[in-house]
C-alpha cells in the first residue's frame, strides 16, 4: 500500500488508525470530524500549513516498517 498526497484522511484512518498520531503532530486535532474524513492530505496540510510530501514520506515509512 502506498499513500499519496490524494489519499483522504478517512481512508487512511480506516486503514491504520495509529496514522492519527502523524494528523496530531501537524496540528490537525479533528480527525474524527466528518468533514475531515473526506478532506484529502493535501487539502488538510494546505490549511495547517504543513508540508504534504513530508507528512506522506513519514506515513509510507511506518507502513513499510509494519511489514
Amino acid at each position: 500500500m502506498t499513500i499519496t498526497k490524494e489519499t483522504r484522511i478517512g481512508e487512511l484512518l480506516s486503514i491504520d488508525r495509529n496514522t492519527a498520531q502523524f494528523l496530531f503532530e501537524m496540528g490537525m486535532h479533528c480527525v474524527g470530524c466528518p468533514a475531515s474524513a473526506m478532506e484529502t492530505l493535501e487539502e488538510a496540510c494546505q490549511v495547517h500549513g504543513a508540508d504534504v510530501n513530508a507528512l506522506v514520506k513519514k506515513i509510507n515509512d511506518y507502513f513499510s516498517q509494519q511489514k
